[in-house]
């Protein structure tokens, strides 16, 4: 990555190793970096804390007015499958 790169991270909190982000941030690598999800949530004990070239939230990116419409629609469409005797579409085997 470019010195002047941001690390955005919404994903899973295994794809960044966060000791190297760490060093990164630290060492002027990159520039900064925002993360919402963790290695181990909720997050404690990290060093990240620390550093002011880094935003970290507490696993709140879905929490929008739009995704929370929608999971609730898809839930609504799951309990109606069930009704009509379908499999679910968004079902856990």
């Amino acid at each position: 990555m470019k010195p002047t790169s941001y690390l955005i991270n919404t994903a899973r909190g295994g794809l960044v190793d966060e000791e190297a982000l760490y060093a990164a941030l630290r060492n002027g690598v990159i520039t900064g970096a925002g993360l919402d999800v963790f290695v181990e949530e909720p997050l404690k004990n990290s060093k990240l804390v620390e550093l002011k070239n880094v935003v970290l939230t507490a696993h709140t990116g879905t929490h929008t007015k739009e995704s929370i419409e929608r999971m609730a629609m898809m839930a609504v469409e799951n309990v109606l499958q069930v009704l009509r005797d379908e499999i679910p579409t968004n079902r856990i085997v």
